[in-house]
């Protein structure tokens, strides 16, 4: 097997399943913790509260893991490592501005089918940065994987989809590309040293804590305080689905981290694709409607991207495979005829 052909083991496999019901679920928890179509709490406040809740049970995970094993729970304590991890945060807190910008001058079916650019990109960018090499099958099953997510989306599409300015267009490809920035490099990070994975969470969840704390009360001050400061008001119209929304979006970064340490980005990729289409399905289910074309040729075209991903090419010529066979036998008995010969 060659050695870019990557291998999915039981374990990453249920991760990645865990990770796509989860993701899929996210959706479903937001729109159900609404009261007559609108949200009685700050919705800011949901990052926050989730990267405190992972902060909480990294540090509890690695306090466990240091008491149990203290040889074995690697932590590296060195500002030169520890000045990497602000980044990803950064990342994220410009791809959130770019988001929104994006939305200024495209409508929301435009901007899910270019937020579809970020399954190639995170190809891009692996290739360039993390030095993986992909073959040809993983290529055209990265873009089997963006059209069959389109395709999913395109349903519904009026005539205004595809008729935003340039600008909209240029702020879609930086938001895509964002988007596999920050996971890209957090994959780099993660990999980057043998530490525990709970160690590097809790340095990578203390910045996020940080910069949402900062995104918050930045936010307060623009509005000039009517509402008083963010945190004594932090949980002002929460409820049990709205701490189900902050718990899910917790486990589900927990889960992502795992997958970018022991596996990559681009299962990643696949878990949140396949986790769009399960919403959608699920959503149609819910609400008693039928699942369109669109929809299904959507799972298919998906569900074929991911077994192209992880074929072995040599599988699409079986019959080289036979023809080395014989081969190497015929030089085994060749070698073992020319030993009897020499003796």
């Amino acid at each position: 097997m060659p050695s870019n052909t990557p291998i999915i083991g039981f374990k990453t496999l249920a991760v990645a399943t865990t990770l796509t019901l989860a993701t899929s679920s996210q959706g479903l928890f937001t729109t159900a913790s609404k009261v007559g179509g609108k949200y009685l709490y700050n919705f800011s406040t949901v990052p926050f509260l989730s990267e405190l809740a992972k902060l909480i049970v990294s540090g509890t995970l690695l306090y466990q893991a240091h008491s149990k094993d203290p040889k074995g729970t690697i932590i590296t304590l060195d500002w030169k490592n520890a000045r990497l991890y602000p980044i990803p945060s950064l990342i994220y807190l410009v791809h959130n501005n770019v988001q929104f910008m994006t939305l200024k001058y495209v409508d929301p079916s435009t901007y899910q089918i270019l937020g579809n650019l970020k399954i190639v990109t995170t190809g891009i960018l692996f290739r360039i940065f993390l030095h993986r090499k992909l073959n040809k099958l993983q290529w055209w099953a990265l873009v089997l994987l963006m059209v069959g997510a389109t395709i999913s989306q395109v349903s519904g599409c009026g005539n205004s989809t595809f008729s935003a300015p340039t600008q909209g267009y240029v702020l879609g490809l930086v938001s895509a590309c964002l988007s596999a920035m920050a996971g890209v490099y957090t994959e780099f990070l993660m990999k980057k040293n043998d530490d525990s994975l709970y160690w590097q969470n809790c340095q990578l969840y203390s910045f996020g804590v940080l910069f949402n704390a900062i995104a918050l009360s930045v936010d307060d001050a623009n509005k000039g305080f009517v509402n008083g400061f963010w945190f004594h008001t932090i949980f002002n119209g929460y409820s049990v689905l709205t701490w189900c929304v902050v718990l899910n979006l917790a486990f589900t970064g927990l889960l992502v981290s795992w997958i970018q340490k022991f596996a990559d980005t681009i299962v990643k990729v696949y878990s949140t694709s396949m986790a769009m289409l399960v919403t959608m399905l699920i959503s149609a289910w819910l609400f008693g409607m039928q699942p369109n074309i669109q929809l299904l040729l959507g799972i298919v075209t998906a569900s074929a991207s991911l077994n192209l991903y992880y074929m072995n090419p040599l599988d699409l010529f079986p019959e080289r495979q036979i023809a080395k066979e014989p081969s190497v036998k015929l030089d085994v008995e060749s070698m073992k005829d020319n030993k009897n010969a020499d003796d």
